[in-house]
C-alpha cells in the first residue's frame, strides 16, 4: 500500500507519504476478519529535521456483501507508533484507528484497493488525529471463496409397493418319453415282441420277422453268390442260430429273360445254393426248405438292366 498521511499534532509534522503492507486472513468463520498492517513513512518537523515512522496494527475487518466489481468494507483495531526523532513531545506510543474503503476487482484474485484511516494517538496526554489515504492492489491467495448454497430438501421416501398378489402355480403336464423302436422295425419295444429284428426283415404286427429280401446279385442266367451276397447269407445264418424256434423257406426268383420253364429251373437253383451255404453254416436242414418261383413274382420292371437286376433274387419266408 502507499498513500498521504496528514496530522494535526500538537507540534505539526509536515504531510508525509507512507508505504506498508497489510495481511487479511479469510480463512477464519470470523465476523471480523484479523487483518496485520505495518506502514512506514519518513516525516518532516517544521523546523526541517525528520523523523522515520514505523506503525504496526491489528485490525478487524468487516467486508459488505459485494457486487459483481465492488467490495465495501470498514475496519476498526489498535496498533503500537515507534519514532526514530521525539521531537515535540512525540514519543513511541499506543494508538487507535477506524477506517473504510472498497475494493474494486480487476481480474481473477486481483483488485485494486482504496481505503481511509483514522489514527488516534494520545501523546501526553494530547490527542493527536493522523489521516491516512491509502491505495494499493489487493493480491489474493488460495481458492477463491464460494457462495452458500441452501441445502436441497430431503427428497420424500417411496411409497412401498403393495405386495403383488398371490399367483397360484400352473398345472405342469407330466412329460411323456417318446416311444422307442430299437430294432427300427416299425413296431414300438412295448409291443415289441422280438425287440432284436436285424435290419432287412418284414415283421408282423407283433415285431416278428416273416420275410427277408436277399439282395443276391446273380449274373444273368447264373446262380453264383458272389462275396458281398455270401455276407448277407452268413448274417442270415446267424440269425437262424440266435432263433432256434424259426424255419425258412428259401425261394428264388429271375428276371423274364428266357422262356418260362427255363426260369423256373433257374429259380430253383439259386434256393437249392442258398440252401446249401446255410446249412454249411451251421444250420440243420430240418429247419431249410428250397423253392423256385421262376419270373412269376417280380419286384421292379423287367424292361431295364437295373430293374431286371432287382428281380434276380432271393427271398426267405419264415415261420415257427
Amino acid at each position: 500500500m502507499a498513500g498521504e498521511a496528514s496530522s494535526n499534532n500538537r507540534q505539526e509534522l509536515r504531510d508525509q507519504t507512507v508505504y506498508g503492507a497489510e495481511l487479511q486472513f479469510n480463512n477464519l468463520d470470523t465476523f471480523l476478519k484479523p487483518e496485520l498492517s505495518v506502514l512506514f513513512s519518513n516525516a518532516d518537523y517544521i523546523n526541517g529535521s525528520d523523523t522515520n515512522i514505523v506503525r504496526s496494527a491489528l485490525n478487524g475487518v468487516y467486508e459488505f456483501p459485494q457486487s459483481n466489481i465492488i467490495t465495501p468494507f470498514v475496519k476498526i483495531g489498535a496498533g503500537y507508533e515507534t519514532m526514530s526523532n521525539h521531537q515535540y513531545d512525540n514519543h513511541n506510543g499506543m494508538f487507535g484507528d477506524v477506517g473504510a474503503g472498497v475494493k474494486i476487482a480487476l481480474i481473477d484474485q486481483i483488485a485494486l484497493k482504496l481505503e481511509a484511516i483514522d489514527m488516534v494517538k494520545f501523546n501526553n496526554f494530547n490527542l493527536d488525529n493522523n489521516i491516512l489515504l491509502l491505495a494499493g492492489l489487493n493480491f489474493a491467495f488460495g481458492e477463491k471463496a464460494q457462495p452458500a448454497v441452501p441445502a436441497a430438501a430431503p427428497a420424500p421416501e417411496p411409497k412401498p409397493e403393495p405386495a403383488p398378489a398371490a399367483v397360484a402355480p400352473a398345472a405342469v403336464a407330466p412329460v411323456v418319453a417318446a416311444p422307442v423302436d430299437s430294432d427300427k422295425d416299425g413296431v414300438f419295444d412295448p409291443q415289441d415282441k422280438c425287440p432284436n429284428t436285424p435290419v432287412g426283415f418284414k415283421v408282423d404286427q407283433d415285431g416278428c420277422p416273416t420275410k427277408l429280401t436277399l439282395h443276391l446279385h446273380f449274373a444273368s442266367d447264373s446262380d453264383v453268390v458272389d462275396s458281398t451276397g455270401a455276407a448277407e447269407v452268413n448274417a442270415f445264418a446267424d440269425f437262424l442260430k440266435g432263433s432256434p424256434l424259426y424255419k425258412a423257406t428259401i425261394v428264388g426268383h429271375t428276371d423274364s429273360t428266357a422262356s418260362d420253364a427255363y426260369n423256373q429251373k433257374l429259380s430253383e437253383k439259386r434256393a437249392k445254393k442258398v440252401k446249401a451255404m446255410l446249412i454249411e453254416q451251421g444250420i440243420a436242414e430240418s429247419r431249410l426248405k428250397a423253392e423256385g418261383a421262376g419270373e412269376k413274382m417280380p419286384i421292379a420292371t423287367n424292361t431295364t438292366k437295373e430293374g431286371r437286376a432287382e428281380n434276380r433274387r432271393i427271398e426267405a419266408d419264415l415261420c415257427k
